[in-house]
């Protein structure tokens, strides 16, 4: 797909170089201005009408403003410790800002404040002065022996006298709070909003009232993860394994929507380690039977930084790390302060310490070593004497066990939902809060009503041009022929199993093609894993088993005088679902060896397993189980050649420092197919949403284009009859409400310059569409509550944006806990696609997933891109741990000219 220069051989391109040249420094200069402007996402041109009318309720609650004259005044803090330096400590400003609360209410002429536990604050109304100047201390009590000063020291030196009796001894500290006028935000903008009159002054003011229903939270010792808070109740935690909980809590953030303000109630889920003895937390972390087992390499890396409970004092810590020796054996000095021997020092071990001296009892802290706590000096402590403070978030990758764990506790029926987010709304109290009483805000406590539509499911073709009626969102194949069945001729099976004969799978295979109409001739090989590379690393695995099968073939290849000896599919027999095979698996023969190939790892073989099996294998040798029947005449895409791109970045979760993400974009090919796809994927800087290499001219030769537009453009062009595409519609996903700015100047940008170098004389229209997957928006049935929303149901007014143009989609059928639509935001609209042409194409791009014979939640496009952007991923991840480097991992290798066409990503 290119010569010597991108300018020579690209079929786009119609005029002489020297003239596009000029032409080139013409546009540059005429339209330079407009390339500077910025652009932003459009506004809603009008609202859909198709569909049968559904009454719906959200959990979105209406907010009433009593008074929207006033302003939210917002300053700075700063928090210095009495030597001048900025006070640490995560936590401590809200203790501070308590403080300031209670004792300087005159100073703050009696107002209350909203504090964000940062840098801001934020008040109805003005402070007295500009900027204000606070003293606090801080008192915090600790219990001494009465002629006993010991303390255990940093150094591990400890000082002992020999009294009994305790008193309180009071420690001070004393900070310095510098407050700040930065500015008003009108409350107004909020009522000018409904009046059409949009503002970014908005955001900021919904940001003022969400850090309200953070410190609301704060006050009740939740634990704050954003908007979501979590409260330390038995009944929220379920144990997923390995020493971590999966917790309930609660979403809630305030919204604009064309009815006005609304307060957005969700349940929301994360992941806290078990709290408790420590001990007990290490044999759950490393799934071991007993403490003698525990890796203590292990356990010092989990620990770190881990919040703890000292006993019997109670005191609070974070834990620096581990002692060197165990209990026993780790000494230190032992200073004594009595009538005699005053500087006389001996060691002593922690635990003769804690036994003797303490006259404590450990059962068993003697063979396990120490808790440190100390930051600067070592502070042992006893290990059963530490147990993990409730509520610390666990952010490391989940394993899939404790992932389907997690899932399967948190489902909630949509009436099970609706119950409980009624009562968490009462249980909150908003009313109770200072800060929304002074602003005059009032939260509703019934559900938002709305009005939904339920579109018809398109119609699909499959097999001698039958046509089916999908019904709830699903339709079923048996005793039909696929729309585009491939034949399975030249393959061979390669087994990792042990105890497992492949032959039944040929026999299954066999059977369920002959059904769908796919022919199956018999395998040319079946080959099992040598026994005696059962314990070799991965790579080394897989190259010793294609090592046999090359072997195995080269007899077949000297008889049929073919050059190639390798097959053209393989079906390759996993030993279980998580097989550290896969990777180096997908790297060998999607990057190297260029072979379609399907992994399987069930254990459960049966007809349906298979049926459902050769569907992904049938797509990824090039064919379709079904087909939309509206292809050829559809309003969007018909009339003129329309080319569909998905959009994604996966972010990789290795541990590794700096592992790049990978962006994929998968594009529409043979126009006006809706259903065929292929896949670009490129790795870029690590966590990078937005996507890089779109467009990307070569050093040195700008007319040379080695991005990911141009190689599907030029695709598109060679399977769709040699035509360019008039229209571009993009589906993006993965990008914030904060991000669209970026999608439109950076990466759209980049798109418009990988058009114009593939030829300047080519003006495509575009349509760009954002999918949002993480949002807190739930329809319910107002009648049959206790079922889902129908497959089909759009809802474009009430809670959607009151300027923007959005719409959400469920297309699909929830047979488990509650449906979640899909939140569609159109950005840029040149094609001029009507609400409801978009809504239904929308719609029917969920039917198209050659996966499985249901609609699917979101567009295909985007699942596809997903979908590729993972398996990249993972190729990538398995060739840095074959190296056993821990250094930045390699870029991302391209795939096989012989597979990268295909549905490799299926």
């Amino acid at each position: 797909m290119g010569g010597t220069t991108a300018i020579q051989k690209c079929p786009f391109q119609f005029g002489q170089q020297k003239a596009l040249k000029v032409k080139r420094k013409m546009d540059s200069s005429a339209s330079g201005s407009d390339h500077n402007r910025e652009r932003t996402p459009m506004s809603r041109p009008g609202f859909g009408v198709k569909g049968n009318k559904i009454s719906l309720c959200t959990n979105h609650f209406r907010v009433e403003l009593a008074d929207s004259a006033g302003y939210f005044f917002h300053y700075s803090v700063s928090i210095y410790n009495k030597d001048g330096r900025p006070a640490e400590g995560k936590g401590i400003g809200r203790t501070i800002m308590d403080k300031i609360r209670e004792i300087y209410k005159f100073d703050l002429d009696g107002k209350d404040f909203a504090y964000d536990g940062e840098k801001s604050l934020f008040m109805w109304g003005a402070l007295p002065r500009k900027e204000l100047d606070f003293t606090v201390v801080l008192d915090k009590i600790s219990l001494k022996s009465n002629g006993d000063n010991s303390s255990f020291n940093g150094s591990g030196s400890l000082t002992q006298g020999g009294g009994k009796r305790q008193k309180c001894v009071f420690q001070t500290r004393t900070f310095r709070v510098v407050m700040k006028y930065v500015g008003k935000y009108p409350f107004s903008v909020i009522s000018d909003m409904l009046r059409g009159r949009h503002s970014e002054k908005v955001h900021e003011v919904i940001k003022v009232l969400d850090v309200v229903l953070r410190q609301h939270a704060a006050k009740k010792s939740c634990l704050i993860v954003k908007q979501s808070f979590y409260h330390d109740d038995p009944k929220n935690f379920t144990d997923i394994g390995k020493g971590v909980f999966g917790c309930k809590g609660l979403h809630s953030s305030f919204c604009p929507t064309q009815n006005g303000l609304t307060l957005n109630m969700d349940m929301s889920l994360t992941t806290v380690l078990k709290p408790g003895p420590v001990l007990d937390f290490l044999v759950a972390n490393q799934n071991v039977k007993n403490t003698s087992c525990i890796d203590w390499s292990k356990a010092r890396r989990v620990l770190k930084n881990l919040k703890i409970k000292i006993f019997p004092s109670n005191r609070e810590s974070r834990i620096t790390g581990l002692s060197e020796y165990i209990c026993k054996k780790q000494r230190f000095l032992l200073r004594n302060r009595g009538l005699k021997n005053d500087n006389q020092e001996v060691q002593v071990t922690v635990y003769d310490y804690f036994v003797k001296h303490k006259k404590m009892h450990l059962q068993y802290s003697g063979d396990f070593p120490c808790i440190n706590i100390g930051k600067t000096k070592s502070k042992f402590y006893p290990i059963e004497l530490c147990s993990l403070l409730p509520l610390q978030r666990y952010t490391k990758e989940l394993s899939l066990p404790q992932r389907l764990m997690l899932i399967e506790s948190s489902r909630q029926r949509p009436l099970e939902k609706m119950t409980m987010l009624t009562e968490a709304r009462k249980t909150n109290k908003y009313a109770t809060e200072t800060m929304l009483q002074s602003c005059g805000v009032s939260i509703a406590s019934t559900f938002t009503q709305v009005e939904g539509r339920v579109l018809a499911a398109p119609k699909l073709i499959v097999g001698r041009g039958e046509e089916v009626v999908p019904r709830a969102g699903c339709w079923n194949l048996n005793g039909k022929m696929l729309a585009e069945p491939m034949s399975v001729h030249s393959w061979a099976v390669v087994s990792f199993r042990s105890s497992f004969d492949p032959s039944m799978v040929c026999t299954y295979f066999a059977k369920s093609g002959e059904m769908m109409g796919i022919s199956v001739k018999p395998p040319i090989c079946i080959i099992e894993e040598n026994k005696s590379y059962r314990q070799a690393p991965p790579a080394i695995r897989v190259e010793k088993i294609l090592e046999q099968l090359d072997l195995k073939l080269k007899p077949l290849k000297a008889q049929s005088n073919k050059k190639k000896t390798l097959p053209d599919f393989i079906l390759c027999l996993l030993p279980n679902k998580n097989s550290d095979i896969y990777g180096p698996w997908k790297r060998k023969t999607l990057i190297e060896l260029g072979i379609s190939n399907q992994c399987i790892s069930s254990s459960k073989l049966d007809m349906q397993y298979f049926t459902s099996l050769l569907l992904k294998i049938n797509a990824k040798l090039g064919g379709l189980h079904s087909r939309l029947a509206i292809e050829w005449n559809s309003p969007v895409l018909s009339k003129k050649p329309t080319i569909i791109f998905g959009m994604d970045v996966c972010h990789g979760s290795t541990g590794l420092h700096d592992f790049p993400s990978i962006a994929s974009v998968v594009s529409s090919r043979c126009w006006p197919s809706m259903s065929h796809y292929r896949a670009s994927v490129r790795s870029q800087s690590s966590k990078a949403e937005i996507i890089e290499s779109l467009f990307k001219p070569m050093p040195g030769n700008g007319d040379k284009d080695e991005g990911m537009i141009r190689e599907l453009l030029l695709d598109f062009f060679s399977t769709s009859g040699k035509v360019k595409p008039s229209h571009v519609i993009i589906f993006r996903d993965g990008v914030s409400e904060g991000q669209f700015k970026q999608v439109l100047n950076v990466e759209f940008h980049q798109i418009l310059e990988a058009c114009k170098l593939l030829d300047s004389d080519w003006h495509p229209k575009f349509t760009i569409i954002i999918a949002q997957k993480r949002h807190h928006t739930k329809f319910f049935q107002s009648r049959q509550q206790h079922q889902n929303v129908p497959p089909g149901t759009v809802v474009d007014s009430k809670i959607c944006h009151p300027h923007y143009y959005d719409f959400y989609m469920c297309p699909h059928a929830a047979y488990a806990g509650t449906a979640r639509p899909i939140h569609y935001h159109v950005l840029l609209d040149e094609i001029g696609i009507s609400s409801d042409e978009l809504q239904e194409l929308v719609h029917s791009l969920s039917y198209v997933y050659q996966k499985c014979t249901k609609a699917i939640s979101i567009v295909t496009p985007i699942r596809y891109a997903h979908l590729a952007a993972s398996k990249a991923s993972q190729i990538l991840t398995s060739e840095v741990f074959s190296n056993h480097t821990e250094a930045q991992a390699p870029e991302l290798p391209k795939l096989h000219k012989e597979v990268c066409e295909s549905m490799f990503f299926c």
